[in-house]
């Protein structure tokens, strides 16, 4: 692809993966790989956990629940490579890739020829990486560019989606924790401040984290 097809990708990319959710942004991703990736049929993200599960997301079709699934099961296959080791894998002939030669007897029978998975991300208790699949043989032999910008626009959009999860999760535990220290200070006649001494005490004695002392207290309470 040429500087102008990639400056057309890259503006319709911008478009293409529009701020939001973490679950909304890795939807956008897939649909926007099947859109713009040459050859690329369908697409999944793979998603390594830090105590070693395999979870696929927003899968285009419902075909790669059982592709992705034979891949962890079996450890091999370019979206378990990328996701636990490589940065880029492509296997633009799975049937006569000597790497994955257990998985590439399910892909094929499923109509699979090419795959190919870009590593997306490395957070401190994930790593994930989109699966690219392709029916026609060869697809995915010189992704080059063209799956780079994809992965620097694609990661821009999950740092994007984490920064707006992160701002409501703050949000959401400074409202409980304010109910929490309303319920201490009812019951027990304390002002603001002495009430949130007394919950910072119980978090720290009980080396429980503040969140958690304040959910206790209202489930509690609610109960």
């Amino acid at each position: 692809m040429n500087d102008d097809g990639l400056l057309d990708l890259a503006q319709r990319l911008a478009k293409t993966l529009t701020p939001g959710d973490l679950d909304h942004t890795l939807s956008r991703i897939t649909a926007a790989a099947v859109e713009s990736l040459p050859d690329t049929d369908y697409a999944s993200i793979t998603i390594l956990h830090s105590d070693g599960r395999l979870e696929t997301a927003a899968p285009t079709d419902d075909l790669l629940w059982g592709l992705d699934a034979a891949q962890y099961e079996l450890r091999e296959g370019p979206c378990y490579d990328a996701a636990a080791d490589a940065v880029h894998v492509a296997a633009p002939d799975l049937a006569h890739d000597a790497r994955f030669s257990r998985y590439a007897v399910s892909a094929v029978a499923a109509g699979i020829q090419a795959q190919a998975a870009i590593r997306l991300f490395d957070a401190p208790q994930s790593r994930g990486a989109l699966n690219l699949y392709a029916r026609k043989l060869g697809a995915f032999s010189d992704l080059g560019s063209i799956g780079e910008l994809f992965r620097h626009q694609a990661a821009m959009a999950i740092d994007y989606a984490r920064e707006i999860h992160n701002l409501r999760e703050a949000v959401r535990t400074r409202g409980r924790i304010g109910t929490a220290v309303g319920i201490v200070m009812e019951r027990y006649h304390l002002r603001d401040d002495r009430a949130f001494a007394f919950l910072a005490r119980l978090s720290q004695d009980g080396n429980v984290k503040l969140r958690d002392v304040a959910e206790r207290l209202i489930a509690t309470t609610n109960g």
